[in-house]
């Protein structure tokens, strides 16, 4: 160890044994009793045996002695071996019929490499070995041990519970960041055959700042129990890291001979050799095949059942909640059923309704396909009455297993097909799916099959009912649209009536150049309003134009006019000029379909009248008459209300349009009606300030 380093070492080392020796203190005095389990127990050994290491290694590097340099190693490993008894420790299950979550390989590993590391170490105290023989086999054993307790904390951080993961996730913070920069201090003096200076001299400070993160832990967790379950995930990932490991440490020892046996050249050698291992292991991770080949691996050596089911459960849940339309939805799919058997592409078969055959709606990897299969195929017959899962690569070798199942020749030359998976809804069946070949072999057994049906089931459900509400949307599509022409065709009944009267009344009038006049404006307001109707109907919005202030007068006044072009008189009563904002032709309509309806029930020697008043801040505007009258039943459950109406040729829109065109303005209606005495209607609406005069002529007078 360079000798400028040295001081930097010292005061490192000094800090990490501080923070420990309070730590420790901490445990003794506030912390939980040492006689509340043995989990309490190994956690205070733990922090004393890093107490002990740091300790030793400050007064090692003070006084440079050789024995306490030699101790200062024995201790370290020794501190590995405390956290190690601690995490298994942590990882045993709680009930003793439960099954460990731990491979059954790791925790041998742990104590050989300790018992080995603590061996190799009084090798060189006894002289059993030189120096230079024993720098390599201690350097490989120290990377190790790390690598060794980084897979026990990735052990424990996956198989927690979810509720225990706040308590134990500050512990696994701390304990991963002393291993990993471990890991790097140990790798590269392996791989350069020496400890680096500066990264050595700030193991000590690494150490220190774990430690209010393990404090922090044992705040969280001052019994130290946690509940662990067996997860594939996890051990999917340890082996994944194991491999990961020994990978580098393999390609550590070639860089090594490289170097050294390279010549002029070794360096360069070894940098060239260093990027192409991390490119290849940047390959291996990413390689959908390795990942595939590992998740087999795992799943036939390590577990009952090669599939954790609630995990599996979980993901193609929320494959199938990602999307929100068919077309998306298909294609989720397809590949949350490919991820189960490690399958790369797939297509989805659908039975659109009205159709008599199965057609693709969906594909992922693989080429449009314009094949149909009939719905009374024998394929779909065979699906259907079976339910099973064909794997076409068993049905090439063993026919006979599956009876009289025919291969249409499309699904045959089909590139790579392997699966297809029927989509059941009870005893119909809405499509299938057809999987690609797997990245690795599997054996579809009867647990493949099993969950393959399974998910298709649920998957058709959502297929069912993505359906469903699409044909439910198209459905109110046109329900509003045949609302809305119920409306036009009574607005156009309307204009009908008009002009119909205009030609009864032009046999008599047809001379008179006022009439003739008249009949032009007519003819020129019928035009107007079929093409605001038209546009209505066509775009599906509102007639064009912005609400305005209306005066309600003038309006009143237009509607008696053409009342009495058509014989029929209307009484007004106006106490006050009053405007509210709206629309003019849609409150023109409103009020004159109002007025016609009391017209309609009146005879020609009854009284109509219409009144204008203010009440408050709104307008009120009573239609009243002395006709026949509603019932109260049908005032409360068929007024209003669409396609009801009292009139013979009425079709009941005039009334529910003026009340959702009142509500709209954020007024109301008001109705009093009694059989043979008569009916008023009135509609309050709110009040439209007109200004006449200028805010000029306002800040003058001020």
């Amino acid at each position: 160890m360079e000798t400028a380093s040295a001081p930097l070492i010292v005061w490192s080392f000094g800090i990490a044994a501080g923070a420990y020796a309070l730590f420790a203190a901490y445990l003794l005095v506030l912390g939980p009793p040492l006689q509340s389990g043995p989990r309490v127990r190994w956690m205070f050994l733990a922090v004393a045996a890093s107490l002990l290491w740091t300790g030793i290694s400050w007064a090692s590097f003070a006084a440079a002695h050789p024995v306490l340099l030699f101790a200062s190693s024995l201790s370290d490993v020794l501190r590995h071996g405390a956290w190690f008894a601690f995490l298994i420790l942590l990882l045993r299950p709680a009930s003793t019929g439960s099954r460990s979550p731990l491979p059954g390989w790791l925790t041998p590993a742990c104590w050989l490499s300790i018992g080995g590391a603590l061996a190799w170490q009084l090798s060189l105290a006894f002289g059993l070995l030189a120096a230079e023989q024993w720098l390599r086999t201690a350097l490989l054993l120290a990377l190790a041990m790390p690598v060794l307790g980084l897979m026990l904390v990735e052990q424990l951080f996956r198989g927690v519970a979810d509720d225990s993961l706040w308590n134990i996730k500050p512990l696994c913070l701390a304990l991963a960041g002393q291993m990993v920069f471990d890991i790097y201090v140990f790798s590269e003096a392996l791989m350069f055959n020496r400890l680096d200076p500066d990264a050595f001299a700030v193991r000590g400070v690494v150490h220190a700042l774990t430690v209010p993160l393990l404090l922090l832990a044992t705040l969280r967790s001052r019994d130290w129990t946690t509940k662990i379950r067996l997860s594939q995930r996890a051990a999917f990932h340890s082996a994944t890291l194991l491999m990961a490991g020994l990978y580098l440490l393999f390609m550590a020892g070639v860089g090594y001979y490289v170097r050294y046996f390279g010549g002029d050249w070794g360096r360069a050698l070894q940098l060239a050799l260093i990027f192409a291992a991390m490119l290849g292991l940047g390959v291996l991770t990413v390689s959908g095949s390795v990942r595939a080949k590992m998740r087999v691996l795992v799943g036939k050596h390590f577990f009952r059942y090669r599939y954790d089911y609630r995990e599996e459960w979980l993901r193609f849940t929320r494959t199938l909640a990602a999307q929100d339309s068919p077309q998306a939805m298909g294609q989720q799919v397809i590949r949350g059923l490919a991820a189960m058997v490690e399958s790369p592409a797939g297509g989805l078969w659908l039975r659109e309704a009205g159709q008599d055959s199965y057609r693709q709606t969906a594909r992922w990897n693989i080429p449009v396909s314009d094949a149909q299969e009939a719905a009374d195929s024998p394929l779909i017959e065979f699906l259907v009455s079976s339910g099973w899962v064909v794997n076409l690569e068993e049905f090439r070798c063993y026919p006979g297993r599956y009876g009289e199942l025919e291969i249409p020749p499309w699904l045959s030359a089909l590139p790579n097909a392997w699966l297809i998976v029927p989509l059941m809804v009870g005893s119909q069946m809405t499509g299938f799916v057809i999987l690609a070949s797997a990245r690795t072999p599997i054996d579809v057994n009867w647990e493949v099959n099993d969950l393959l049906r399974t998910a298709a089931c649920q998957a058709a459900g959502f297929l069912a009912n993505m359906q469903a509400t699409e044909a439910l949307l198209e459905a109110r599509k046109f329900d509003a649209f045949n609302r809305m022409s119920a409306f036009v065709v009574h607005d156009l009944k309307n204009i009908v009536t008009q002009l119909a009267l205009m030609l009864k009344n032009a046999e008599r009038h047809r001379d008179n150049p006022e009439f003739q006049q008249d009949m032009l404006m007519t003819v020129e307001h019928s035009v107007e309003r079929m093409r605001q109707l038209m546009m209505q109907l066509r775009e599906g919005a509102t007639p064009p134009g912005t609400a305005c202030g209306v005066n309600l007068p003038d309006v009143i006044e237009r509607i008696r006019r053409e009342k009495a072009d058509q014989g029929r008189s209307v009484e007004l009563q106006l106490h006050e000029k009053l405007a509210t904002r709206g629309h003019v032709e849609r409150l023109e309509r409103v009020i004159g379909h109002l007025v016609q309806n009391a017209l309609d029930a009146t005879d020609a020697s009854g009284r109509v009248a219409v009144t204008l008043e203010r009440r408050g801040d709104r307008a009120a505007l009573e239609v009243s008459d002395t006709g026949h009258g509603m019932t109260p039943e049908f005032i409360r459950e068929r007024l209003f209300k669409p396609f009801q109406s009292t009139k013979q040729a009425g079709m009941g829109i005039g009334a529910y349009e003026s009340a959702q065109y009142i509500r709209e303005l954020g007024g109301e209606m008001l109705v009093d009606s009694e059989p043979g005495k008569g009916t008023r209607i009135t509609v309050v609406l709110p009040l439209f300030a007109v200004r006449t005069e200028s805010d000029l002529r306002e800040k003058e007078s001020a």
